[in-house]
């Protein structure tokens, strides 16, 4: 019984030592979020017809970049001179690779991204904000590379969203959008 106090009094010594260092930027133990299990993946093996997705992205808080299948556009942000929109319609072909790698990384599950320790941020960042319905299910979140750790599960959506806007660049409608002038620091 005495070991099992003396345990328990220096575990909750070394949990007490576990201030922030602001000159370090690391976090207590407790300000951790620890991952959980992932669900298992509940999209069907063949994409459903009724299969749409949104994504809101740019750097910080700005998120004026959009690709929006629920309504058939895609927004530009312009920086300085604000946003530009223009209709665009995937091909079967290119929703089907789009909803193959979601449900190979299980984006229904996903709920959470911040790592484990997040003490270490960059200056700028992206965030990405994500709407997915499949079958009428609906899984939002949001996604940021701010801190310099990222998990397995936000590269892999980075690398999606990545994905996805490669494809709507080399669409027409898309090319024919203004420049960009400026930029975010």
């Amino acid at each position: 019984m005495k070991r099992l106090y003396a345990i328990l009094f220096a575990m909750l010594l070394v949990t007490a030592g576990c201030e922030t260092n602001s000159n370090l930027n690391i976090q207590s133990v407790t300000d951790q979020h620890i991952e959980t299990t992932k669900a298992p993946n509940k999209m069907p093996k063949d994409m459903p017809s009724t299969f749409n997705f949104m994504v809101r992205f740019g750097i910080g808080t700005v998120n004026k970049n959009e690709i929006n299948t629920f309504q058939g556009t895609v927004t530009k942000d312009l920086i300085e001179n604000g946003t530009a929109s223009a209709k665009i319609k995937f091909t079967k072909e290119e929703l089907s690779s789009i909803y193959m790698k979601m449900r190979d990384i299980n984006i229904m599950a996903i709920q959470e991204f911040s790592p484990a320790v997040s003490g270490c941020e960059r200056v700028p960042f992206s965030e990405d904000m994500w709407e997915i319905n499949v079958n009428g299910e609906t899984n939002t979140f949001t996604w940021t590379d701010k801190y310099c750790n990222l998990t397995d599960e936000a590269e892999q959506v980075l690398e999606l969203r990545k994905f996805i806007q490669d494809i709507v660049e080399e669409k027409p409608e898309y090319i024919k959008l203004p420049e960009a002038e400026g930029g975010y620091q």
